[in-house]
C-alpha cells in the first residue's frame, strides 16, 4: 500500500474517546500516531481536539481535510518510521496561507504523539476514566519526553494547549467527549440507516428492537443494541434529556411507545415516523388517552428537515440527523410553530377515498390496513 494513499477508515468519533481506539489499533499494528488539532489562530479547517489517528497502512478520523491533513498525515508516517529512541512527541506549526496555499489563511498547531504497545497501560486506563465524568489527561512535553498524568477534574476542560517554546508544551485534554442520549425504537431498514448516518455524530446511542435476530451484531462504537420483547418496559432506565425516535414495525407498539415518553415529560425531543395522517391519528388518541396538549404539541411527526422529497431510507436518514443536529445547535429553528418546518414524510398521502376505505377509528393495534404498517 502507498504510503501517500493509506487506507482511510469510516470517521470514527475519536475526540475524547481516542484512548480506546489506539487500544484497538495496537492489536494489529505496532504504533499508532495521533494527530490532534492542539491549537488555532485565525480560520481554520477543525477547532482544537480534532484528530487524526494513522498507522502504516489506515487512516481513522479527520482534522479537515485538504492540504493540512494530507501534510499531517505525512508526518505521521514519517514519524512511525523513527528511531524508536527518538521523542514519543513531535509539534509542527502551519500557517495554512503561506505554508499550504489554503485560503482558510489560520495557523494550526499539531500535536504529534506515537503510541507503541509499551503504552497500553496508560491508555487503557484512559479509556476507562473516559466512561465517567471529568476525565483529563495532561501530556507534558519538554523537548525530549513525555510525561502525563491522568485525573479527574471538578472543572474538565475540553482542550488546552501551553507552549513556551516551538518545540514543548503542554496538551491538557477532557477525555469525557460530551454526547447527547439518543433512543432509536425500530431496527428496519429506516432505522439501519438512521444508525450508520450518526456513527460520527456526537450522539450516544442505545438501538432497541423486539424482534429477535434482527438487530446487527458489527455495531458503531457509539452505539449499544438491545434486543428486547417488550421495549416500552426498557423506558424507565432512559436518562431525563433523552432523544428518541420512534420507528418500529408496529403501530400499536410506536403509539405505546410515543404515549410512554410522553408521560415521562423529561425528553429533549421525540421523533414518530409516519404521514401526516399517522400523526393526526396518534394525537387523537393521545389526546382521549388524557396527554396534555402542549405534551402532544411536542411530537414530531412526521421527522426530518424540509426540502428532501426522497423515500430512500437513507435519504431519510440524512434528513432525521439534520433534524437532530438543528434540535441540538439550533432548538429555535426546531421548535418554530409545526408549519415552520416542512418535515419529510415516508409515506405519500393517500387519496381522499384511499384514506377513507383505509380509516379504521382509532384503534391502531390488530389493524391490517396498509397505512397501520411502518414504512
Amino acid at each position: 500500500m502507498s504510503e501517500l494513499a493509506p487506507d482511510v477508515a469510516w470517521l470514527r468519533p475519536l475526540e475524547g474517546a481516542w484512548p480506546g481506539a489506539v487500544v484497538r489499533l495496537l492489536e494489529s499494528t505496532p504504533a499508532v500516531v495521533r494527530v490532534v488539532v492542539a491549537s488555532m489562530r485565525g480560520s481554520a479547517p477543525r477547532d482544537p481536539g480534532a484528530a487524526l489517528l494513522v498507522t502504516p497502512g489506515t487512516v481513522e478520523g479527520t482534522i479537515g481535510g485538504g492540504h493540512l491533513e494530507f501534510e499531517a498525515i505525512q508526518c505521521a508516517l514519517a514519524f512511525l518510521k523513527a528511531d524508536e529512541e527518538a521523542p514519543a512527541v513531535q509539534i509542527h506549526q502551519f500557517n495554512l496561507g503561506p505554508d499550504l496555499s489554503q485560503c482558510c489563511g489560520g495557523a494550526v498547531q499539531l500535536w504529534l504523539e506515537r503510541f507503541t504497545p509499551g503504552d497500553l497501560t496508560l491508555l487503557q486506563a484512559a479509556a476507562q476514566a473516559a466512561h465517567g465524568e471529568g476525565a483529563m489527561l495532561e501530556s507534558a512535553f519538554d523537548g525530549t519526553a513525555v510525561t502525563r498524568r491522568l485525573f479527574v477534574a471538578t472543572s474538565p476542560e475540553s482542550m488546552r494547549f501551553t507552549s513556551d517554546t516551538a518545540h514543548a508544551g503542554t496538551l491538557l485534554e477532557g477525555l469525557s467527549a460530551p454526547r447527547q442520549a439518543l433512543w432509536i425504537f425500530g431496527a428496519g431498514h429506516v432505522g439501519q440507516a438512521i444508525v450508520r448516518t450518526l456513527s460520527d455524530l456526537p450522539f450516544d446511542i442505545t438501538w432497541v428492537d423486539s424482534r429477535p435476530g434482527v438487530l446487527p451484531t458489527s455495531l458503531p462504537a457509539n452505539v449499544r443494541a438491545c434486543a428486547e420483547p417488550q421495549p416500552v418496559g426498557l423506558l424507565a432506565a432512559a436518562p431525563g434529556d433523552a432523544m428518541y425516535i420512534v420507528l418500529t414495525h408496529d403501530h400499536a407498539l410506536d403509539y405505546s411507545l410515543c404515549r410512554a415518553i410522553l408521560q415521562r415529560d423529561d425528553f429533549a425531543w421525540l421523533g414518530l415516523i409516519g404521514s401526516e395522517s399517522k400523526a393526526a391519528r396518534f394525537r387523537s388518541r393521545l389526546r382521549k388517552d388524557g396527554i396534555a396538549p402542549a405534551l402532544i404539541g411536542k411530537l414530531v411527526c412526521p421527522i426530518g428537515v424540509t426540502g428532501i422529497e426522497s423515500k430512500a431510507p437513507a435519504a431519510i436518514a440524512i434528513a432525521v440527523a439534520a433534524q437532530l443536529l438543528q434540535a441540538l445547535y439550533a432548538p429555535a429553528v426546531v421548535n418554530m410553530p409545526r408549519g415552520g418546518i416542512a418535515s419529510i414524510g415516508v409515506r405519500s398521502e393517500p387519496a381522499p377515498a384511499q384514506r377513507a376505505a383505509n380509516d379504521c377509528g382509532e384503534d391502531c393495534g390488530g389493524c391490517s390496513a396498509p397505512h397501520h404498517r411502518t414504512c
